[in-house]
């Protein structure tokens, strides 16, 4: 099992930790400092792929396995990815409420 894998650098964790920190904290003050929801919502997805991306690359030694691994860790973001932008009109389409026409008032008159 060890013969399948090289030999690779050991990963430098610290200035990793000090990545993902830095990382966090901007996303903690994009909330305070940018109004736009969807802006910051952009950004804030953004962030946490990167974060991710970075954990699966170091943490999960992704960097160094094959292509095919790689890939493979990769499709769930894609497909995710794809769900958001094809769902994407649906949820933003419109906000108006369905209200019903309204009934025509029925006189009471009597016919004798």
């Amino acid at each position: 099992m060890a013969s399948e894998h090289a030999e690779h650098a050991e990963p430098n964790y610290f200035a990793i930790m000090v990545i993902l920190t830095i990382l966090t904290i901007i996303e903690i003050i994009i909330p305070q400092v940018i109004s736009g929801k969807l802006t910051a919502g952009t950004l804030l997805v953004s962030l946490a792929v990167v974060k991710a991306v970075i954990v699966a690359l170091y943490f999960m030694h992704l960097r160094y396995e094959r292509t095919l691994l790689g890939v493979i860790a990769m499709t769930p973001m894609v497909i995710c990815v794809f769900l958001i932008v094809m769902l994407l009109p649906d949820l933003t389409a419109s906000t108006k409420t369905y209200t019903p026409p309204e009934q025509p008032v029925v006189s009471e008159t009597v016919q004798h």
